[in-house]
């Protein structure tokens, strides 16, 4: 199962990113969306599921959840915008996906995987455009960067 994890879109929807996601089981966008129409991009292409980031203030964002737990492939996956935000205790958890500071991540930490796709939105410094895949075959976990613009 492939898994497209997505973050930090600030209301921009990439082709670049519509085609990296394109065949997807799910997709996870772990916040600062901005505004609910890039949600309706990528619903179109696999369902979702979606976290509220720090700059998800608008009527159509405001009220998504903070953080969500989901099971899929097998693996429960936590996904919250901020790393602050994560729980101290992970037990049963075996992805934990966050975004917010545009700093693309995969790394493992005990037995949990951490991913952060970085930003697929507009650029912020010198970082890349980048968001991650996450595939889950027979309970083995990999995740990987995909840089979307150079």
């Amino acid at each position: 199962m492939r898994i497209g994890v997505i973050s930090d879109t600030h209301n921009l929807v990439r082709p670049e990113a519509l085609d990296a996601l394109r065949n997807c089981a799910h997709i996870i966008h772990a916040g600062d969306i901005c505004k609910h129409g890039v949600l309706d991009a990528l619903a179109s292409l696999a369902p979702l599921t979606v976290v509220r980031g720090n700059n998800d203030v608008g009527d159509d964002v405001v009220r998504l959840p903070e953080h969500a737990r989901i099971e899929l492939g097998g693996a429960t996956i936590h996904v919250v915008h901020d790393i602050a935000d994560v729980p101290k205790q992970l037990d049963g958890i075996d992805v934990v996906v966050t975004g917010h500071s545009h700093k693309p991540l995969v790394e493992r930490r005990g037995g949990v995987l951490f991913v952060n796709p970085g930003s697929a939105g507009p650029r912020r410094f010198k970082l890349p455009i980048t968001l991650a895949l996450l595939d889950i075959v027979h309970v083995r976990l990999e995740a990987h960067i995909v840089t979307l613009v150079t």
